[in-house]
């Protein structure tokens, strides 16, 4: 894989995001909502909140939109309750793809995963089917210009508890274990170093190609999957670099 195509579509992505910001950032919203429920409203004390936070920084969430999102979880009503729901399976050609949700209805969400899986030519699995495939991290994406000093990154990464950083063609990755992404994020912005893109996510341990016909497909299908309102993130083994 070469690295001007990784973060060149990470850029097309974020493009896409920001032509669709309101409901990305409903999507937030209901993450922090969970969040909150969960672990109470401060981030210094919430780590799943504080990971959250972090991810809506990085699609460009205003922070007094994600204060009010917290405002208003911390005082909203039990009416509505969030499942949390991940589904396994696989796309064209067995790509493996995970799929993870939070719905009040888990029913319909079945129901519309499903459809969407079998349209497209794949299938879903039983829990576990595919998420051995993946490594759960924190991966925060650089880009390289003339303001960011390699060595410099590299050391403070490390010292904020990276565990890896892969130096690419056109920008860094910088990986961490789950615990320590919001730490080594927050260290590396408060360096006044721009961060493409950071989240907590599924990361595949080997990629798989695909022929026109069936890339065709599966790109239709993430499509489909995203679009559903119950829908949070999407991960896979695609090669689609």
């Amino acid at each position: 894989m070469s690295g001007h195509s990784k973060f060149a579509n990470i850029k097309h992505k974020k493009a896409k995001n920001d032509a669709k910001k309101g409901k990305i950032f409903t999507k937030i919203g209901r993450e922090i909502v969970v969040a909150v429920k969960n672990g109470g409203p401060d981030p210094a004390l919430n780590t799943s909140l504080n990971d959250i936070i972090n991810k809506a920084k990085s699609n460009n969430m205003p922070n007094d939109t994600i204060s009010r999102a917290i405002k208003k979880a911390s005082g909203e009503s039990s009416d509505v309750i969030y499942e949390i729901i991940v589904y396994e399976g696989y796309g064209p050609n067995g790509v493996a793809v995970i799929v993870e949700c939070l719905t009040d209805n888990k029913n319909r969400t079945a129901a519309n995963i499903r459809h969407a899986f079998s349209k497209y030519g794949g299938n879903l699995g039983t829990t576990g089917c595919v998420s051995f495939m993946f490594d759960k991290k924190g991966q925060i994406n650089i880009e390289k210009n003339e303001s960011v000093d390699e060595d410099e990154l590299m050391m403070l990464a490390l010292d904020a508890g990276a565990e890896d950083i892969v130096v690419e063609e056109e920008g860094f990755e910088v990986l961490t274990m789950p615990d320590e992404f919001s730490v080594v994020y927050e260290a590396i912005r408060e360096a006044k170093i721009e961060i493409l893109e950071g989240e907590v996510k599924q990361i595949p341990q080997t990629l798989i190609s695909l022929g026109e016909e069936d890339a065709l497909n599966m790109e239709r299908m993430l499509e489909h999957i995203e679009e559903d309102d119950d829908v949070q993130n999407v991960y896979h083994n695609w090669d689609d670099e």
